[in-house]
């Protein structure tokens, strides 16, 4: 009767002797993982919980621009034989500038997410040729705040092209933005901020109210200015150059100019709501 007991016996104490071991060890899967490893997974938590302007290297968040009180300059023009104006800057006394990418050739998720939580009210004006199968990244640019507008197809120079050439770069951009998100934008951008009055009747033919241009341009590392003050004013139009071999991505250069744009008092605006 004992030795048949026995196995019983040992295998009640193996049990006994696992189950108080196993209390004995951390209950946090994280640690389990070693303390190095923990201190990563920390580490990361609180970096989370940093307020999104510190999670972006701003020292402080960025106002909100003011309400508008009217509706845009030039988006309501009831003659529709009108040429669009060319602005490079906005005539207001709200203290915004306006952030706008060109081409669509930087794709960078972590750009989605900065646009999404500084709620940075960016305009992309994109060329077909350049996004190629890269709308996808648009259009979650779109549901974060993001504006889409249009660059042409195929980022030809259009100084001097004939008329249907022009209209076919400008209008066909607009049905591939109708077909892919159900809009046609009413702001357009030149290739290389070239134009000529053709240009300005082809693009007031495919439903543009305005040809948008810049006064400032964020390179790899500093301001450029087209013309006049050599700083921000309010109502500037700001290109923020696309990714070139070498220099810092789209992320860091629009850190650098928004840490310049607080430095001035300012902050950023909605290009649409004003044009």
């Amino acid at each position: 009767m004992r030795t048949r007991g026995l196995p019983a016996v040992v295998l009640a104490l193996t049990v006994t002797v696992t189950t108080l071991a196993g209390c004995a060890q951390s209950v946090d899967p994280i640690e389990r993982l070693g303390k190095k490893a923990a201190q990563r997974a920390h580490a990361a938590h609180r970096a989370d919980e940093e307020p999104p302007h510190r999670r972006w290297g701003l020292t402080a968040p960025l106002r909100p621009a003011p309400a508008r009180s009217s509706g845009p300059l030039y988006g309501s023009r009831g003659d529709r034989q009108a040429l669009p104006p060319v602005v490079d800057h906005v005539p207001t006394h709200d203290k915004v500038v306006f952030l706008t990418y060109d081409d669509g050739a930087e794709r960078d998720p972590r750009f989605v997410d900065m646009v999404r939580e500084l709620r940075l009210p960016v305009s992309m004006f994109l060329t077909d040729s350049v996004v190629g199968p890269g709308y996808g990244h648009f259009a979650r640019l779109q549901s974060v705040g993001a504006t889409l507008q249009n660059h042409t197809l195929d980022h030809a120079a259009l100084r001097g092209l004939p008329y249907a050439g022009q209209r076919a770069e400008i209008c066909g951009q607009q049905e591939k933005l109708r077909s892919r998100f159900g809009l046609r934008p009413r702001l357009f951008r030149p290739p290389y901020g070239t134009y000529d009055t053709t240009t300005l009747r082809a693009a007031a033919d495919c439903g543009i109210t305005a040809l948008v241009l810049w006064r400032a341009s964020m390179g790899p590392t500093a301001l450029t200015y087209a013309h006049g003050p050599h700083d921000l004013r309010p109502g500037d139009i700001v290109a923020v150059d696309p990714d070139e071999a070498m220099g810092p991505g789209l992320r860091e250069r629009t850190t650098r100019l928004l840490r310049r744009v607080q430095e001035r008092g300012l902050t950023v605006g909605r290009l649409e709501d004003y044009l």
